[in-house]
């Protein structure tokens, strides 16, 4: 039975949540938000692309001096 109770007592607060969503201070965002078009899709994934090819030649350039360079000292 107490089971029970707190399962209803959770969906109940639960649904209120839910029920206040678009409302509040986060319902102005989720009312301006909307799918990207297909060439913001694009651009942001060729963004994306550029960081994570940056980020990883400046970690390969890193280990390789880490690597190599002291056996010159």
């Amino acid at each position: 039975m107490k089971i029970e109770a707190k399962a209803e007592e959770f969906q109940n607060s639960f649904e209120s949540k839910a029920r206040n969503l678009g409302r509040g201070k986060y319902g102005r965002i989720l009312k301006m938000a909307h799918t990207p078009t297909r060439e913001e899709y694009k651009r942001t994934c060729y963004i994306a692309a550029i960081g994570m090819a940056i980020i990883g030649a400046v970690g390969f350039a890193i280990m390789w001096v880490m690597t190599y360079l002291p056996s010159h000292f």
